[in-house]
């Protein structure tokens, strides 16, 4: 099981040179929901799990942050099934499978009721029955579910990001990193390993986003594995303006105006021309009372920005709004994944954000209820799939020998430069990505003029880009943590514009201006890879998708 990209590196340090060193079945890295089911489903099954999570699991990513709810349709409930399936099938733009649909709703299903058997506490309607459609809380769910795997006996190693992924004959087995609280280095030896990493948003400001830097996507396509989809990034989200809570759904029921007071948009659409070019306000007056009661216990952490930050009556009073990236936390694009979960790679499974959601939702954004319904789902396949593949192949975690597969930030080809910054670096990606005149409506000039400079950064981080070797213990680890993170988010920017310049047309979150409409043509999945040299390929759309082709 060779791997080409594994070439030339260093010898890999001495056992003894780590702070901790652990063995497992599984390793997931990623604590979010997705991250949580993977080694819940794991432990169930009888592995030994170890979580490493870049914060504290519990409270955070995006999902916590947010507290988006998730969709729970019954299997014995054919008439709303059917709606909620057949309503995504026309915003997927040809790419979503009505299969996958229903897989990943069943596996919500499963899921959520068994939260409720182990005593996760749904709202309660008034006549006292369980409100499970969007009564998952995500703010409190990733707390219980930490409980639950401290039950099972799954070791979590909390402010611990994984930096690099190890391999055995080309298959994953294990990972390394830095507890950014004590400076500490911890190894993990692992029969397989499952990432649930997030997307990236580029830390544009999204509430919860700033540990989500596209680490997942580095890891992966370095051990060998691919991305699909990453052209369908473009996702924004509508805030007031100054905050980081981008909850669109809220502005279902708005007015927004220009500064000459003209309605630019009411009801539902976005904003972004007019957003682009001034100032657009906004006020939420078309709820009725009923409307106003749901929408503020849906989005509690839209409206306490108003009461605490602003503070005005929303539904009375005009506040400027502003869009805000969300990436592919929002969007589809992601490491391709299989059935249970699989990579590419061998022992290698993924799960949540950091994965393509095209099966599940095509070309365009995941939301909240279908994305979190895809993390319970998806992690729980990956920590199934992977416990499977450690006890068929991973029984000699402890003894195998690796390669360390870290590149950029890590093992620099050259000599370290001091003058290399990484806020520098960073800032060089966020010009190229955040600004919506940039990466909403794309341009192919323009999109190739910014692959060079990201390019660019990317020789420059391979060659040169390392911790700070004057700092010692957590401030080192921290800064060895900053380096891969600027070097995930350089690759996760090449891989998106290589992948939406390969996507000669405008279909969902691609939209290009020198390509503006749907093309049947381009009608097949852009996949992605590659480190020092970036490629792009086509592959075919496969399954159910095809009904759907001719969406729009």
């Amino acid at each position: 099981m060779a791997n080409s990209n594994i070439v030339d590196f260093p010898l890999p340090p001495a056992q003894e040179n780590f702070d901790l060193n652990l063995v497992a079945d599984v390793l997931v890295i990623g604590g979010g929901p997705a991250g949580a089911w993977a080694g819940l489903a794991a432990a169930r099954a009888g592995a030994r799990v170890v979580v490493a999570e870049k914060g504290y699991l519990g409270t955070s990513g995006t999902q916590a942050a947010a507290g988006t709810g998730a969709y729970y349709i019954k299997p014995d409930d054919p008439v709303h099934r059917e709606g909620m399936v057949n309503s995504r099938l026309p915003i997927a733009f040809g790419f979503a499978e009505t299969d996958w649909i229903e897989k990943v709703y069943d596996q919500s299903f499963i899921n959520q009721d068994l939260m409720s058997r182990w005593g996760y506490a749904f709202p309660r309607t008034q006549d006292g029955n369980q409100e499970r459609w969007g009564g998952l809380r995500a703010a409190d769910a990733v707390q219980f579910l930490r409980h639950q795997l401290e039950k099972h006996g799954v070791t979590i190693l909390d402010h611990s990001p994984a930096l690099e992924l190890l391999l055995a004959d080309g298959a994953a087995a294990g990972a390394t990193g830095w507890n950014r609280r004590t400076g500490k280095r911890w190894q993990v030896r692992a029969g397989a390993v499952v990432l649930a990493t997030g997307g990236t948003a580029f830390r544009s400001g999204i509430a919860g986003g700033n540990n989500n830097t596209g680490d997942g996507y580095l890891l992966a396509v370095e051990a060998g594995a691919q991305l699909s989809g990453m052209e369908f990034s473009g996702q924004y989200g509508i805030v007031p303006k100054g905050s980081a809570c981008s909850k669109t759904a809220v502005y279902g029921s708005a007015t927004l105006t220009d500064a000459h007071g003209q309605v630019v948009s009411r009801g539902k659409g976005t904003t972004i021309a007019e957003i682009q070019t001034g100032h657009v306000f906004c006020k939420l007056d078309k709820y009725d009372d009923i409307g106003r009661e749901r929408i503020q216990a849906g989005q509690p952490m839209t409206f306490q920005y108003f009461k605490r930050h602003l503070p005005i009556d929303p539904f009375t009073q005009e506040y400027e709004v502003e869009h805000i990236l969300e990436g592919t936390i929002r969007a589809s694009g992601g490491i391709e994944v299989g059935d249970g979960a699989t990579t590419t790679v061998p022992g290698l499974f993924a799960a949540g954000d950091t994965t393509s959601r095209e099966k599940l939702v095509g070309a365009n954004q995941s939301g909240a209820g279908p994305a979190t319904a895809w993390a319970l789902a998806s992690g729980s396949w990956a920590g199934h799939s992977a416990t499977l593949f450690a006890r068929k192949y991973g029984g000699d975690a402890a003894t195998r020998k690796v390669a360390y597969a870290g590149t950029a930030g890590l093992r620099p080809t050259e000599r370290a430069r001091a003058d290399l910054d990484v806020k520098a670096l960073i800032a060089g990606v966020q010009d190229e990505t955040l600004p919506v005149a940039k990466f909403y409506r794309r341009d192919g000039k323009a999109m190739s003029s910014a692959l060079d400079k990201l390019d660019g950064l990317w020789r420059d981080a391979r060659a040169s880009l390392a911790g700070d070797s004057g700092l010692r213990g957590a401030d080192y680890a921290r800064s060895v943590v900053r380096a891969r993170e600027a070097a995930a988010m350089i690759a996760a920017a090449r891989w998106i514009f290589a992948s939406a310049i390969e996507r000669k047309e405008s279909r969902g979150l691609q939209r290009r201006s020198d390509y503006p409409v749907i093309d049947d043509k381009q009608y097949s999945h852009v996949i992605t890879g590659g480190l020092d040299q970036v490629w792009v390929k086509r592959k075919p759309v496969s399954g159910s998708a095809h009904l759907h082709a001719r969406a729009s």
